[in-house]
């Protein structure tokens, strides 16, 4: 099982992550996989599994609820659907790779779950010159997901101060966009909302410092 692509899809893909600095894929993710993938957010929410997600990196990292209110849990996978949807995150790492030489070296991801009233504030995923998040991936797992339940991933410009695109987070959905590029955030959702969010980073290790960092 792979991505739902074909070469035509692929090259809309590149394309609009060069033109535009993000693409917005439905039905990108098979349905049955999603189902898994989302049956393990449901166990892993009945056994409190799931941590609070913060804001920031390393000795930065902090909590704050006024900004961010999903809890999380990271990919390791440990589990059949885990791997599977890690293939298909290695497949695209490999196209954007081939088209754009952006030299991609690693995959990171966490499911993420928005309870009722959760959201997260406009942010970026990485700063221009100062972190390796290059591009940015955003799954979702949720099965007829209405208009009137919120929850609406919204792209900005560069600078953050216009609205390029609200997208529902209906299942199978895969948003990709430019991490350093793309100020985004997710609206307060009236439903329970799950998504996996995930970045392919350079490695910027150097002689005294190693990143990516664990």
């Amino acid at each position: 099982m792979t991505l739902q692509m074909s070469q035509i899809l692929i090259d809309q893909m590149i394309d609009a992550l060069v033109e535009v600095g993000y693409y917005v894929w439905p039905n990108a993710i098979d349905e049955a996989l999603c189902i898994d993938l989302l049956k393990e957010v449901e166990l892993y929410q009945s056994a409190q599994d799931l941590i609070q997600a913060g804001i920031g990196r390393g000795g930065e990292h902090q909590l704050n609820q006024t900004i961010r209110r999903d809890k999380i849990r990271w990919l390791d996978g440990s589990t059949p659907a885990q791997v599977l949807y890690l293939q298909q995150m290695a497949q695209l790492q490999f196209e954007i790779n081939r088209a754009l030489f952006m030299g991609l070296f690693e995959y990171e991801a966490h499911f993420a779950l928005y309870d009722v009233g959760d959201f997260y504030k406009k942010h970026s995923d990485s700063f221009r010159g100062k972190a390796n998040r290059m591009v940015t991936t955003v799954a979702y797992l949720n099965p007829d997901w209405q208009p009137e339940y919120g929850g609406e991933l919204v792209i900005y410009n560069e600078a953050g101060n216009q609205e390029l695109l609200s997208v529902l987070p209906e299942m199978g959905k895969l948003v990709v966009f430019m991490s350093e590029q793309t100020p985004h955030e997710v609206k307060p959702t009236l439903q329970p909302r799950v998504s996996i969010a995930g970045w392919f980073r350079l490695n910027t290790s150097g002689a005294n410092t190693i990143d990516p960092a664990l």
